[in-house]
């Protein structure tokens, strides 16, 4: 899959000439994230969409918490695949790209998957036996579908590494934030789905926790001067951001900066190095995967599998190349 092939033809021909539509796929990717939550996924999906390096080989739009602000509908899931396809219109997507809704509800419990077609595509694209391209599962939100995909056929554990943003502060890495919630926003859409990832599967686990995606601030200035003049993808963007700070200025004073958290999703895959790929300008630990308890908080494993877990990223590769790839797109 090219460049040409993912994006309209005025991008690709622009792209062309700047020497990226010689790149070529070198992973493949299933986006799963809560779009129609916080806009910070709009932002990620579009800068995956404009990375030649990664083939997107489906999109998952998936539940929020029952009574999040953000949807506080009983078609959450629904929604977020609706907002996924509006990215792809506003990018004249001209490939197939699937986009699921996922489960609109949280698993019962850490031992019964849900099931749909987004947790049939994971297994299926899993098992392939045609392609030896490396395969991650990138979730900006809950885990229910990759979850439920690993308790439906747990041959998949070694076919895949998920890439999560989520799950509070190891507490000898990092301190909360002020005014922290004890359950992490992400880990508590779904807890039976962290605790069946943590706890009971032997899946590869590259995790993003609270105090790293935090790191990822967008300033108002760069979003106004960055993004916005970039045409309608750019325009889009912005404005779904700009009408939720305006509503959330209303509450809180939130200053002028935005945590783009969702965005190592990007950095992690798209941005690996170009010789033993790896995200090799991004910092992380190995630790045995911690158990998480009925209360949505970390108890040591001793038995634990080794997960990668990130303790500091690249921000200014992540947002210099997503300000590049936009001004290619929209000169």
């Amino acid at each position: 899959m090219s460049l040409i092939l993912i994006l309209g033809t005025s991008f690709a021909a622009l792209a062309q000439s700047k020497g990226l539509a010689a790149v070529e796929p070198r992973m493949r990717v299933i986006v799963d994230n809560d779009f129609s939550g916080d806009p910070d996924g709009l932002f990620q999906l579009a800068h995956l969409l404009m990375s030649p390096s990664v083939d997107i080989r489906a999109i998952i739009g998936s539940h929020l918490n029952e009574r999040d602000g953000f949807d506080p509908s009983k078609t959450q899931a629904d929604n977020a695949a609706k907002k996924a396809r509006e990215v792809l219109q506003a990018m004249n997507v001209t490939k197939n790209i699937p986009v699921f809704a996922g489960s609109n509800t949280a698993m019962v419990n850490d031992s019964t998957p849900v099931k749909n077609e987004a947790v049939n595509f994971i297994i299926q694209e899993a098992l392939r036996t045609d392609t030896k391209t490396p395969l991650y599962v990138v979730c900006g939100a809950g885990l229910t579908e990759i979850a439920s995909a690993a308790l439906t056929n747990p041959m998949i554990a070694n076919k895949l590494t998920i890439i999560w943003i989520g799950g509070p502060e190891y507490s000898d890495l990092a301190l909360p934030p002020p005014g922290f919630s004890e359950v992490e926003y992400n880990l508590n859409i779904d807890q039976a789905a962290a605790r069946a990832v943590f706890n009971r599967s032997s899946l590869p686990l590259w995790q993003i926790p609270r105090n790293v995606y935090r790191q990822c601030l967008l300033s108002y200035a760069q979003l106004l001067t960055k993004v916005k003049p970039r045409g309608k993808v750019g325009a889009y963007l912005s404005g779904t951001l700009e009408t939720l700070m305006a509503r959330i200025q209303r509450f809180i004073n939130i200053g002028e900066t935005y945590i783009l958290g969702d965005s190592p999703l990007v950095l992690l895959t798209a941005l690996q190095s170009s010789f033993e790929p790896d995200p090799s300008s991004s910092y992380y630990v190995i630790r045995q995967a911690p158990r998480i308890n009925q209360a949505g908080t970390y108890i040591h494993n001793h038995a634990g599998r080794p997960i990668r877990v990130y303790t500091q990223l690249d921000t200014n590769l992540m947002f210099a190349d997503f300000f590049a790839k936009l001004e290619l797109m929209n000169p």
